[in-house]
Parts: structure tokens; C-alpha cells; sequence
């Protein structure tokens, strides 16, 4: 997740191991980004990569840290993990989706939050053309 735009980038992984994991992260940051994660031994090694890496220790509950005294968390992963939550939901009405449609899901689910704005906008505009128009022709 970008920080900054809030953009968020999913992609289904068969597994969560380090030679799968690694690639995947330096293809969806831009070099220099920082990367906020877990102790996951997956992310070992990031930082590597011309991203600084910083992590928060669950196992030991941390799950946010203040590195510069200012007062505020800069060191945590709770966004991304409220995002995963999202993501969560939304799969879970439909019960039982088969990991060849799941891709399908998830790209629909980061669609929905990277343009969560305009979405509303779109569904609004097909469900009641008629009022938009009149709004837009009214003076």
C-alpha cells in the first residue's frame, strides 16, 4: 500500500515463501520506498533491495513502534492489515470461491479501493441516469 496515495496492489500467491514473496515486493515498490512489515521470514532480506525495511515484532507484542520520539507510530503494519481484513469481507458472502476465480475477486476488491471515490459515483449514475442528467441540465 502506498502511504502516501493509499493505492493498494493485491496479487495471488501459491505460497507465501521468500524466493516467491521477495520479487513481488520489489516489483510493486518503487526503489528507495520504505516497506512496513511483520517479522515474517519472507520479507528477510528486503531492505537488500535498495528499500529500507522496517518490522514489528508480533510475536512479541509489538505491533507498533515510535523510532523517532515524536510521539507517533511511524513503524507498523495495521493499515495494510485492516486492508487484508477488507479484502476478507468482501470475499466472504460469496462462500466457497475457487482458487481458479479467486484472482478475479481480489482484482475487484482493489479496484473498489483504489477508486472507493468514484465508484459510488459510477454505480449512482448506471442505477438513476435520469436524476444525474437532471442535476446536470438544472441550473
Amino acid at each position: 500500500m502506498g502511504r502516501e496515495s493509499g493505492q493498494v496492489r493485491f496479487e495471488v500467491c501459491r505460497n507465501t515463501k521468500k524466493a516467491t514473496i521477495q520479487p513481488k515486493v520489489e516489483a510493486g515498490t518503487e526503489e528507495g520506498a520504505t516497506v512496513y512489515t511483520d517479522e515474517s521470514h519472507a520479507y528477510n532480506g528486503v531492505g537488500a533491495s535498495g528499500r529500507p525495511h522496517h518490522t514489528v515484532n508480533h510475536s512479541a507484542k509489538e505491533y507498533a513502534r515510535d523510532d523517532d520520539g515524536d510521539g507517533f507510530c511511524e513503524v507498523h503494519c495495521n493499515t495494510s492489515e485492516g486492508i487484508w481484513t477488507g479484502l476478507r469481507n468482501f470475499v466472504r458472502p460469496f462462500r466457497g470461491i475457487s482458487k481458479h476465480y479467486l484472482h478475479q475477486y481480489v482484482a475487484v476488491f482493489e479496484l473498489i479501493h483504489n477508486f472507493k471515490e468514484h465508484v459510488d459515483f459510477a454505480i449512482r449514475l448506471f442505477i438513476c441516469p435520469d436524476y444525474w442528467l437532471e442535476m446536470l441540465i438544472s441550473p
